[in-house]
């Protein structure tokens, strides 16, 4: 009977020891699979910035040899050189994009704000009316909304070929998007704050001044980081709603390389990166607070 009971215990240890390694092979090659998933995905999300990096680089006779070289035999550094001296249009344009993203923001967080405000902290019964007119123009593409632009600024307002045009037409699309990423920040805040603030003697404005914004200033940093990127990518407004270099953005000019005949790869491609510096410095220097307003507005809401 001992020795029965011994090799009981003896098969007992060992299915636990089998059980044991089994779970952490489970485990190993589960750590394994995430690790490739995200290698795959930094792969792919970074080849086409690295392929227009590579290209930027290479001179014209690299360019077009074929196949093509992942890597670059010699670096060549003219590409830029001609993009930032010899053209006429990419630095204006690249001064449009600038100036007409800052201002579309400013005024984006402005309106965006007080109307969030409003349907966030005030009851009224058109509210749901309110808030669902207001998201639903995020449903109309883009080149739905073109046409009646287009015809606005060229006709009874005329705004064609200026920078308001840009950003009338850019508000159009960034209003909602603040609007609707800080309704819930404003709607979630304890009543109690403002209310101690209109005790004190503080107006509606100024309990939102100095209560409301400091409280929710990590989703109003992440909705002015938004806008901005949206606005700086924007391509169809401005090869629609403008004419040259004096309002187009740099998206637009970008373009302008290309002649007839020719196509600039290598200058499109410096051009490209110059263009994506300025968002990678945002997003490197300020992806702390993107992801803290982004998480904080996905939990209160």
């Amino acid at each position: 009977m001992a020795v029965m009971e011994q090799r009981k215990d003896h098969t007992s240890i060992e299915a636990a020891r089998a059980r044991i390694v089994a779970k952490q092979r489970m485990e190993t090659a589960g750590k394994v699979g995430r690790y490739i998933a995200v290698a795959v995905i930094v792969i792919v999300s970074l080849a086409p910035l690295y392929w227009t990096f590579v290209t930027s680089v290479k001179n014209g006779i690299e360019i077009n040899a074929s196949p093509p070289t992942i890597f670059p035999q010699q670096i060549d550094f003219s590409n830029y050189a001609q993009v930032l001296t010899n053209s006429t249009f990419f630095l204006p344009t690249l001064r449009n994009s600038a100036i007409i993203a800052a201002v579309t923001t400013v005024l984006a967080l402005l309106f965006g704000i007080l109307c969030a405000y409003a349907l966030g902290r005030m009851k009224f019964k058109a509210k749901p009316v309110v808030l669902g007119t207001v998201l639903s123009v995020q449903m109309f593409p883009f080149i739905a909304l073109l046409g009646p632009l287009f015809v606005l600024f060229t006709g009874p307002i005329y705004l064609y070929n200026t920078y308001w045009a840009l950003i009338i037409a850019d508000l159009v699309l960034n209003i909602p998007l603040v609007v609707w990423f800080l309704t819930s920040f404003f709607r979630d805040l304890p009543p109690d704050l403002e209310e101690a603030a209109r005790i004190d003697g503080a107006s509606r404005l100024r309990a939102l001044w100095y209560v409301i914004m400091p409280l929710t200033a990590p989703g109003i940093f992440s909705s002015a980081i938004l806008s901005f990127i949206a606005v700086w990518n924007d391509f169809l407004f401005g090869l629609n709603l403008t004419a040259d270099e004096s309002a187009q953005p740099v998206t637009v000019g970008i373009t302008r390389f290309n002649s007839e005949h020719v196509v600039a790869y290598g200058q499109l491609a410096a051009a490209a990166i110059i263009v994506t510096i300025p968002l990678v410095i945002i997003v490197l220097f300020l992806q702390r607070r993107i992801v803290s307003g982004l998480t904080a507005g996905a939990v209160k809401g």
